[in-house]
């Protein structure tokens, strides 16, 4: 009998993630499967749980939704940031990204959604929030 994937495995796998209009956000083809550790919260929730019970060599479609991959969209995280603040060498433009720093000092990847006069708005919610997402896997095996 072949040996299932329990919290605490290592596991190595394939997936390719996919929007709802079928476009292909992110995939392992062409490398390296993506190895973690099942069920530690390493990759997103909907995968952790789904690989769990499957044995190497299985395949599986499943559909997240956004509380179990990236979170609901959160409005207050669009953010007007004064271009006081923005340095002067810098030209933001709409769809640039950008990186700002929280208060722990950790840098926060964030998109331009505006320029304004005296300020420019970014998005701090990450490009795949309040999406459903769907994933193809396959366990590769069980280190």
């Amino acid at each position: 009998m072949a040996q299932k994937v329990k919290k605490g495995d290592k596991v190595k796998l394939h997936y390719t993630g996919r929007l709802k209009d079928g476009k292909v956000f992110d995939s392992s083809e062409d490398q390296d499967p993506l190895q973690f550790e099942a069920g530690t919260g390493q990759v997103i929730k909907g995968v952790d749980e789904a690989v769990i019970g499957m044995e190497p060599g299985a395949k599986k479609k499943i559909t997240i939704d956004p509380e179990k991959a990236y979170g609901d969209y959160d409005k207050k995280l669009l953010i007007d940031v004064p271009k006081d603040k923005v340095p002067e060498d810098m030209k933001p433009k709409k769809g640039s990204m950008l990186r700002l720093m929280d208060k722990q000092g950790r840098a926060v990847p964030v998109t331009v959604t505006e320029v304004k006069d005296d300020a420019i708005q970014v998005d701090a919610n990450h490009p795949l929030a309040g999406k459903k997402l769907d994933f193809e896997i396959e366990i590769v095996e069980i280190v």
